[in-house]
């Protein structure tokens, strides 16, 4: 397979991470129709341990994996490519075998007691088998990565999520009349049958790539003991990654032990209690990180421009493009913000036919704007070889956002909203930590007359936007709520791209890089 340049890795990255999204987002206003918030509540409830578990088995190798071999792949080393496989996939079966068994033993007690349902056992055990499959995945991905051919990557993400939306359906139908925990650990299962399926994408295209060059036979144990050096290589680019993913995945797992046992002090119900984390999980966050596809390929794309400028100690091109880094993930931030926020309860009524979720998304939506200065200032730190400082500023806020979630949840005058409000805090201290770190590294200065720019064209499209639709849905009722809402929606966002035309926040130079459709769209904006 042929390399691919930045741009393009990072366009194909985008556009299979946006239909990833769209099936994702298919895939939870199908759960949500079937298993209803209580069922969603249960799968919920054991994803976080399923992140947790691959962070322990991967411990940060996929990284490492993609760095060195894009080193060795440089110098023509095939052999050590070869190592860096071999010890890889070694270290990550060890592991998988030891997560395994210590799931499989631990399995009834933290449903019965950490999770407060134990009918979260069927969901728990049903996860289990992505432990080995998702860690063999991560090294395959890893070295893609490394060899910087990302169709693999971007084709197996789509296989994986189109996989899962068939079977989670059929599985869910089959197994309801068993009960709702069964029908929510089929739809745990499917995660697990997709993972699959993009594994053995993985597999195949390993194999086409290389056809009988890559041949790995008779391993010794001397074999693997001249692998040590690619071991230490390995783990000290790896266990920093895992540092972050490991605390982050703790808080995950954490979170929804935190929140359950907050809300039963606070007085609710244990099935009141899977309903509301239903809702807050399974509704809002999908709705919340939907538009932040734009965000992970932006950052992917970022650290090695970042990389180049720091290399060269041109201090003002990281502030320029960190700059418009900030620029584009506001130009996407500040509308979804501001429509989730305006179309809460129409939202959550057309998508799940739960409008009493609309107010737990119109509490937390205004304070995830910032979640999108996140990911470029994340980027800049770790371009400039600073991850540490990014790991750090991670742990404080995510220790603070489990921290105030007992004593807020746990106060019967906010429940569930106490916990939106922890996260809330979690998401400001994190932004601020981390621009902080970056403002000391480089003397960074925002664009503030662009972003004014940026929130004044959100706002302004927010206001004509919900006007036009409250007066489509008093002329033309017979239109139903579902498309009002989707015709108000895509005039607003059309006019809102024209008025950043207009005020040059976007401009001509700009959107004729736009591969395959951008000498079309300059056609809409002045010179």
């Amino acid at each position: 397979m042929k390399k691919q340049s930045l741009v393009k890795g990072a366009f194909v990255l985008t556009i299979a991470a946006f239909i990833t999204k769209i099936l994702v987002f298919s895939n939870s206003i199908v759960l949500a129709r079937v298993l209803g918030p209580e069922g969603i509540g249960l799968k919920k409830m054991v994803m976080p341990f399923m992140g947790l578990m691959m962070t322990l088995t991967t411990i940060g190798l996929p990284v490492a994996i993609s760095r060195l071999v894009a080193e060795a792949d440089a110098q023509g080393n095939g052999e050590k490519v070869k190592k860096i496989l071999i010890v890889s996939l070694a270290i990550t079966g060890s592991l998988s075998i030891l997560a395994v068994f210590l799931s499989v033993l631990g399995s009834k007690v933290l449903s019965r007691y950490f999770l407060t349902d134990p009918r979260s056992y069927s969901s728990f055990m049903a996860m289990i088998p992505i432990i080995p499959i998702g860690a063999v995945s991560g090294v395959l991905k890893g070295y893609f990565r490394g060899r910087q051919t990302m169709n693999p990557i971007a084709f197996a993400q789509v296989f994986e999520q189109i996989v899962r939306v068939c079977l989670t359906y059929v599985l869910v139908q089959r197994l309801i009349p068993l009960g709702i925990e069964y029908a929510a650990a089929g739809a745990v299962l499917s995660s697990v049958v997709g993972e699959a399926c993009s594994l053995i994408f993985f597999i195949l295209m390993f194999k086409i790539s290389h056809h009988r060059k890559f041949r790995v036979s008779r391993l010794r144990w001397s074999q693997a003991m001249r692998g040590k050096k690619v071991l230490v290589e390995l783990l000290q680019t790896g266990l920093p990654t895992t540092g972050n993913g490991f605390v982050i995945s703790i808080s995950r797992a954490m979170q929804p032990i935190v929140i359950t046992k907050s809300l039963a002090l606070a007085g609710v119900s244990s099935a009141l209690i899977t309903r509301q984390y239903g809702m807050l999980t399974g509704f809002v966050m999908p709705l919340l990180f939907f538009p932040g596809f734009i965000n992970q390929s932006l950052g992917a794309t970022l650290v090695p421009a970042i990389s180049e400028a720091n290399a060269q100690n041109n201090l003002r091109l990281i502030n320029r493009r960190l700059n418009q880094a900030i620029g584009v993930a506001l130009i996407v931030g500040a509308p979804s913000t501001i429509l989730l926020y305006l179309y809460a309860h129409e939202l959550m009524t057309v998508i799940y036919h739960a409008p009493t979720a609309a107010s737990l998304l119109k509490l937390i939506a205004p304070f995830f704007l910032l979640n999108y200065l996140h990911s470029p200032l994340q980027a800049v730190l770790v371009g400039m070889g600073y991850a540490k400082t990014g790991m750090i500023n991670n742990i404080i806020a995510r220790c603070l956002t489990v921290a105030l979630i007992y004593p807020l949840a746990s106060n019967p005058l906010l429940g569930i909203n106490g916990v939106i409000i922890a996260i809330s805090i979690g998401v400001i201290l994190e932004t601020i930590l981390h621009y902080s770190s970056v403002v000391k590294l480089i003397r960074f200065t925002l664009d503030i007359p662009n972003i004014i720019k940026i929130l004044a064209a959100g706002i302004v499209m927010g206001f004509f936007g919900r006007m036009l639709f409250i007066y489509l849905s008093y002329s033309a009722p017979k239109l139903g709520t579902g498309l009002t809402l989707l015709i108000g929606i895509l005039l607003s966002v059309v006019g809102y791209v024209l008025l950043l035309g207009f005020l040059k926040v976007i401009r001509r130079h700009t959107i004729i890089k736009i591969p395959l459709i951008g000498r079309m769209l300059i056609k809409f904006f002045s010179k």
